[in-house]
């Protein structure tokens, strides 16, 4: 197929690309996560990164951040420390295609925040669209709540993960502006930087210094991470948002394969019927046209 003539193939694959890795570290920190916690595992993943990061960043002699591209990557990487900490917490105690489930409902908050934050207009499509997601959550919900393997932790994780698709509906506002004003290689690059700086504060309390046995887990996370995030700044700094975003659904059946594999996680019926509802959710709102002030 000639690229030339549809502009948006390979934004689109190597998005697809960025996912699918993205799942892999996942599922390689769920592990680390059970081991070392939710915090260790992502301050030693952040450490490895930067180092990762530093080395990138040097060797390309990329110029320094502009000011607005630094503001940027602050914000960013605070959101994504937040986020990723609660993920991870979350799903040591869902499965993991739950919690990635559970976390597509994210662009439909998206919307919203969109409309506070940048003025835009919600649709009744896109209120359809975020009742249907909603009810995609209470399914999964509900099926957890009085079933087998229902717990207090079980639905600590379910709000921990809930917690962290509010934090990455803002982080995706954020993705789409700093790819426009920075290289793939200092996005990923600051977002570590930036995101340990923040873990470090309670470093004197929390960290744990690793085994040699985890730092093959830790550095293969870190470079998951790391390229998954080159491949999606290249990605949306050359096709909308819109076109990118039903990619992030390909991390659905990732962790399925991921969860039964390393971890025996089976997936239920309503882990199944609630994602679809969430995903039709989505896919309805990203086929709304924006008003044509907005548009203007």
């Amino acid at each position: 197929m000639n690229t030339k003539s549809h502009p948006v193939l390979l934004p689109f694959l190597s998005a697809c690309a960025g996912i699918a890795l993205f799942s892999a570290m996942d599922a390689s920190m769920k592990g680390l996560s059970l081991e070392l916690g939710a915090y260790n595992a992502m301050l030693w993943r952040l450490i490895a990164g930067a180092v990762i990061g530093g080395i990138a960043f040097a060797a390309m002699r990329n110029p320094w951040p502009t000011r607005a591209a630094m503001q940027l990557h602050l914000r960013r990487g605070t959101i994504v420390a937040f986020m990723a900490v609660c993920f991870f917490w979350g799903i040591m105690r869902v499965p993991l295609a739950e919690g990635i489930a559970l976390s597509f409902i994210a662009p439909l908050i998206t919307l919203y925040l969109a409309a506070i934050l940048l003025g835009e207009t919600i649709g009744r499509g896109s209120i359809i669209a975020s009742i249907m997601g909603i009810g995609g959550v209470l399914v999964i919900l509900t099926s957890r709540v009085g079933g087998a393997g229902s717990s207090d932790d079980t639905l600590l994780g379910i709000g921990a993960i809930l917690v962290s698709a509010v934090l990455y509906a803002y982080n995706l506002i954020l993705q789409r502006q700093q790819a426009q004003v920075a290289t793939p290689v200092e996005v990923a690059f600051f977002q570590c930087i930036v995101a340990l700086g923040v873990l470090s504060l309670a470093a004197p309390k929390l960290a744990v210094v690793p085994s040699a046995a985890h730092i093959p887990a830790i550095l293969l996370s870190a470079v998951l991470a790391f390229v998954s995030l080159l491949l999606l700044s290249w990605a949306y700094a050359r096709a909308e948002a819109q076109i990118l975003v039903p990619v992030e659904y390909t991390a659905f059946p990732w962790a399925v394969l991921m969860g039964w594999v390393f971890f025996n996680e089976p997936v239920t019926p309503a882990t199944l019927a609630g994602t679809a509802l969430i995903v039709t959710g989505c896919i309805i709102a990203a086929r709304q046209k924006p008003p044509v002030s907005a548009a203007t």
